[in-house]
């Protein structure tokens, strides 16, 4: 485990000692941790399980996110792992009546190079991010379930069911819709049931079905809804069927095969095997807040969506995007600690918008398009913000929103965000004097890139966030210094 023991009160030798401590090894506290081990940070991630989630609940991962794993240095594994989503064929008495897409279709842009959402099973995306963290040196200690948190002006304290406990200068609960966390620090998580029946989800293999397409079943007389997905990567299918409100579904292998043959023309022993099972109410919650003093909520800790809308993995990658080179800063003493106010009033926002969103997809309410693809999530009402130039229209890049991609001068855009600093990003004519980005104080990693005109931005000045998005902005660097210095330590 990577410790930094300067910053810690002193303590006896059974307690464990780290900077930041992430509970939950799900997809957000994974890329929280890469985040910080990429950063030098020393983390932590403990895991009430034995070992990494096995199902493959949360497989779609959008365009804005596959921009953040791009960043993170896992998008050609990501890439490898999985398949673009296919056409669906819909099924009645054996016969295929239509096809169904899940998604509008899109192209790529200059701007956005990653139009649609790309299929991995949630399963194989943690193995992806957990070889990554192994890589920056990071960990992972399975078997340490959170029995209670403390915390004083210097620290948070984390008590284990078994083994020591752990002292961090600050600590994430990525745990989970149930998240022990949060019910610890007695944050509320106000929402609804989405829809009271109960859904099964379940990893199998299927005889009898090809992997080109979603299968879907529409209910027949007093059925339920059924669909088969061939999961990219993998030789197995994903079921997904719904059950009425009050049923109890049977995870077993001869319940999934009898509610297969049942619904479908295949029959019951066409499903060979089941790799894993689970079932749920789906549910629209968001808890009161995301902050509690040294400890942060971020995932479905902080947001529980309906799947149908496959916002709630990604929305949650990108909390943690958000958080870790916030928590970064502030560790090493670029930034002040009032730095980490920005990360509630930047996600809680979005993450109300997400749940709308999700909920209105499942009632059918709203189409898979380019909301949900995430590209136009910004933060322009932040205080981190800093928009100077008048009479914007209200389509054109501002503070606040995602710094477009697209190659300039022989210079792709994304390949000088990548990293862990700040961009001082000139495009078009810009001050006549190259911007020195020794003058901004408290950022400590400012790279200067200069450009010729791109429309996507306008000339000016840009300083881009070290999680792509546009910080300040200004027709000269006129202001910019001071802004760099209310960030700065």
């Amino acid at each position: 485990m990577n410790t930094h023991d300067h910053a810690h009160a002193p303590a006896p030798a059974s307690v464990l000692q780290t900077e930041v401590l992430v509970v939950g090894s799900g997809p957000t506290g994974l890329a929280l941790a890469i985040d910080l081990a990429r950063r030098g940070v020393g983390a932590l991630v403990v895991e009430r399980a034995g070992a990494l989630f096995p199902g493959s609940r949360g497989k779609g991962l959008q365009p804005r996110t596959l921009e953040v794993l791009d960043d993170l240095g896992v998008h050609d594994a990501i890439r490898a792992a999985g398949g673009s989503y296919p056409v669906g064929v819909i099924w009645q008495d054996g016969a295929r009546t239509g096809e169904h897409r899940m998604f509008d279709a899109a192209v790529p842009t200059e701007g956005a190079p990653y139009a649609e959402p790309w299929m991995v099973p949630q399963w194989r995306t943690q193995e992806i991010l957990a070889a990554r963290l192994a890589e920056l040196g990071g960990e992972i200690a399975f078997g340490r379930e959170v029995a209670g948190i403390e915390q004083d002006a210097e620290g948070v304290t984390a008590a284990f069911v078994s083994g020591p406990p752990v002292r961090a200068r600050y600590a994430v609960a990525a745990d989970g819709g149930r998240s022990t966390v949060r019910r610890a620090l007695g944050i509320g998580m106000t929402g609804e049931t989405v829809d009271p029946s109960p859904m099964l989800v379940a990893d199998v293999r299927v005889e009898g079905l090809d992997r080109d397409h979603l299968h879907v079943f529409p209910p027949a007389e007093g059925g339920g809804y059924l669909a088969i997905w061939p999961l990219a990567g993998t030789d197995e299918f994903q079921v997904v069927a719904g059950f009425p409100e009050g049923a109890e579904p049977d995870l077993s292998l001869d319940g999934i095969r009898k509610v297969v043959g049942a619904r479908s023309h295949l029959a019951p022993g066409d499903v060979t095997e089941v790799r894993w099972a689970s079932d749920f109410r789906p549910r629209a919650a968001m808890a009161d807040r995301f902050r509690d003093g040294r400890v942060f909520l971020a995932g479905d800790s902080a947001h529980v969506h309906s799947p149908a809308g496959g916002q709630g993995l990604n929305t949650s990658v990108q909390d943690a995007y958000n958080l870790g080179w916030k928590l970064a800063a502030v560790l090493s003493g670029e930034a002040r600690a009032s730095l980490l106010d920005s990360y509630e009033e930047e996600r809680l926002p979005v993450a109300a918008e997400m749940l709308g969103l999700s909920t209105r997809i499942h009632r059918g309410e709203a189409r898979r398009g380019e909301a949900t693809r995430q590209l136009g999530i910004g933060y322009r009402a932040s205080a981190l913000a800093v928009e100077t130039r008048d009479g914007l229209a209200e389509e054109a890049l501002q503070a606040g929103d995602r710094a477009p991609d697209g190659v300039r001068g022989g210079l792709r855009l994304f390949d000088a965000f990548r990293g862990t600093h700040w961009t001082l990003l000139t495009v078009g004519a810009g001050p006549d004097v190259p911007l020195d980005p020794s003058a901004l104080p408290g950022l400590a990693d400012v790279r200067p890139v200069r450009i010729p005109s791109y429309e996507a931005y306008g000339d000016g000045v840009f300083l881009i966030r070290p999680d792509g998005y546009v910080g300040w902005a200004g027709t000269t660097a006129e202001g910019l210094a001071a802004y760099a210095a209310g960030i700065g330590g």
